[in-house]
């Protein structure tokens, strides 16, 4: 049966800021590794119909592997719609030989303007049985305090201005 995880926090940014760091490369790799981890784009082509491929490293690999390889998981995402200031829809796809990492997992990224800054919620629809539901709500967790963290020197960089 396929699964869905969903994570969501509220950031004090505003929306167009949150929106940008969402499908900025620069900003990506800024804040969308899980902790214990470091990322690299291969290529990035941010546009509906666009593809990237990203590779993340753990800075500790876990005993048995990655997904990938020892220490890497690939991901090779697709993005399938890009609604300006409301949401980016990615068909993702983990390079492995492990079948339980196989499939393709739908990333919907939404933004909602709410007082004190803008909510974002990220759904995971189709996720692969090989990513347990714990270490994936951990690393959704870890990425959202990541953007939230990166905003937040952004809006300080911003006010120094």
């Amino acid at each position: 049966m396929a699964r869905t995880d969903v994570a969501s926090r509220v950031v004090k940014a505003p929306l167009s800021r949150v929106f940008e760091a969402l499908v900025d490369p620069d900003a990506l790799i800024e804040w969308l590794p899980p902790s214990g981890m470091t990322g690299r784009f291969e290529h990035f082509d941010g546009r509906a119909g666009g593809s990237y491929r990203l590779v993340l490293t753990y800075t500790d690999p876990p005993a048995g592997g990655a997904k990938t390889d020892a220490d890497s998981d690939v991901v090779e995402g697709r993005f399938v719609e890009i609604a300006s200031d409301d949401r980016v829809v990615q068909a993702v796809d983990f390079a492995s030989e492990d079948p339980s990492f196989g499939g393709t997992m739908t990333m919907t990224w939404t933004v909602t303007r709410v007082d004190g800054g803008t909510r974002v919620e990220l759904r995971a629809d189709d996720v692969p049985p090989g990513i347990s539901a714990a270490d994936h709500a951990d690393g959704m967790t870890s990425s959202l305090n990541n953007l939230a963290a990166y905003l937040d020197r952004r809006q300080t960089v911003f006010r120094a201005d």
